[in-house]
C-alpha cells in the first residue's frame, strides 16, 4: 500500500474507487483496517482516501514525544498536497472529527463538504477524565484491563448485551491489537487531545457541514454535537437513536446512508 513521508515519519494511506475525493479520518483507536467493511458501499462512486494518523496503524510512531492536534492537522494537509487534491469532502469520527473541525478552520479552501460524527469542540472535564482512566489502564500494558476500561462504554448497553458473543470475539481480536506499542501510542494520542478547545472558532467554519451524534454516546454526548451544530452556520444535525459512541459499528446502514445522502445533495432544499 502507498505511503508518504512527513518529515522523516511514514504516513500510510489507501485509496479506493474513483470520483470526488472523500477523506476519512480515524477515531482514536482506529486504523485504515477499521474501514474495510465500508469500502464497497462508500467507494462505488467516490474516491475514498484512508490514512493512519501518526501513532496509528501502519504510520510511524512518535516514541516518547508529546504533541498536539496541530501536528495531525498538518499531516492531513501534507497528504492532500501529496495527492494533488484541490478540494475534498472530509469526514471525521470522534478524534478524527476534532482534527476535521480544526482543518476546516485553518484550511477552508480545501474542503467541499464536512461531516463529523460523535465528536466535540473541546475536551470537557468529563472527556479528559475518561481519557485519564484509559491512560491508567494502558499503563498496565494488560490488553484485557485496557479492553474492560475502554471498550464497553463506547457502545450502547443493549447493543453490547444483545451482541455479547460478538463482543467476546472482538475482545480476543483486540487482545492481539493492544500491544505495548499500541498502548504507548494511545497514551500519546489521548494526551494530544487534552488542550483541545475550538469553541470560539466554530463560527469560522464555512463549509457545508453535517454533524451527527448518538443518543447513548457516553464518551461525547449528543449535546456536544448539538453545540457544534448551533455554532456552524447552516449546518445540519442528526441524532442516531438507540446508539452509542461507536455509531459506525452499531448502526452501519444509517452511517452509510447519512454519508451518501449528504454528499449526493448538491443544494439544500427549501419548501418555503
Amino acid at each position: 500500500m502507498p505511503e508518504m513521508l512527513y518529515g522523516d515519519k511514514k504516513i500510510h494511506y489507501e485509496i479506493y474507487g474513483e470520483g470526488e475525493p472523500l477523506i476519512l479520518l480515524n477515531g482514536i483507536m482506529m486504523s485504515c483496517l477499521s474501514w474495510q467493511l465500508f469500502m464497497p458501499q462508500l467507494s462505488k462512486d467516490k474516491k475514498v482516501i484512508l490514512f493512519d494518523f501518526l501513532d496509528q496503524g501502519k504510520s510511524s510512531a512518535l516514541s516518547d514525544n508529546e504533541y498536539t492536534h496541530e501536528l495531525q492537522v498538518e499531516v492531513l494537509k501534507a497528504l492532500i498536497d501529496h495527492l494533488n487534491i484541490q478540494k475534498a469532502n472530509i469526514l471525521g469520527i470522534s478524534y478524527g472529527g476534532e482534527i476535521a473541525l480544526q482543518f476546516a478552520i485553518k484550511y477552508q479552501k480545501y474542503i467541499n463538504k464536512l461531516l463529523v460524527f460523535n465528536t466535540t469542540s473541546y475536551t470537557t472535564p468529563w472527556l479528559k477524565d475518561i481519557g485519564r482512566g484509559w491512560i491508567g489502564a494502558a499503563r498496565t500494558f494488560d490488553p484485557e484491563v485496557f479492553y474492560h476500561v475502554s471498550i464497553p462504554y463506547i457502545y450502547s448497553p443493549w447493543f453490547y448485551t444483545e451482541n455479547y458473543q460478538w463482543m467476546e470475539t472482538r475482545k480476543k481480536v483486540l487482545g492481539s491489537v493492544f500491544t505495548r506499542d499500541f498502548l504507548e501510542a494511545m497514551i500519546r494520542l489521548i494526551i494530544s487531545s487534552e488542550g483541545y478547545d475550538i469553541r470560539q472558532r466554530l463560527c469560522e467554519i464555512e463549509a457545508d457541514t453535517l454533524v451527527v451524534g448518538s443518543d447513548y454516546d457516553y464518551v461525547t454526548p449528543w449535546f456536544e454535537q448539538e453545540y457544534i451544530h448551533n455554532h456552524i452556520r447552516g449546518s445540519k444535525f442528526v441524532v442516531i437513536k438507540n446508539c452509542g459512541h461507536a455509531s459506525m459499528y452499531e448502526k452501519p446502514n444509517e452511517f452509510i446512508s447519512l454519508i451518501n445522502g449528504f454528499l449526493s445533495l448538491k443544494k439544500s432544499l427549501s419548501i418555503v
